[in-house]
């Protein structure tokens, strides 16, 4: 069983966070979380966002502490990345566009 932590560099809601992950299971992340007290809401599509005071206690049960691009690599590597959706009326394939569409001549 790992858990995975990066560190509190994600700014939100006047803190910094970081994000707890599993490469094994979202069960053994959720018992994991469960272990700390963080809140089921703090769960978001495939980590835990964790404020930088609770970092420590993370770290102290066992988390191992790696860069925030190691987070990504790990969760797609695991096969649990979940990618946010795109918003309603919006297709997938137009989300994923890093340019727009050519236009047409005329």
């Amino acid at each position: 069983m790992t858990i995975y932590i990066d560190p509190p560099s994600w700014p939100g809601h006047g803190r910094m966070w970081s994000h707890l992950i599993s490469d094994v299971s979202y069960d053994e992340l959720h018992a994991f979380a469960a272990r700390l007290d963080v809140p089921r809401r703090a769960f978001e599509r495939d980590h835990y966002d964790l404020p930088s005071n609770r970092y420590a206690d993370a770290v102290l049960a066992g988390a191992v502490e790696v860069a925030s691009r190691e987070v990504v690599r790990l969760l797609l590597a695991s096969g649990l990345r979940r990618r946010k959706q795109p918003p309603l009326g919006v297709s997938a394939s137009a989300s994923r566009r890093t340019s727009p569409a050519p236009r047409p001549p005329g």
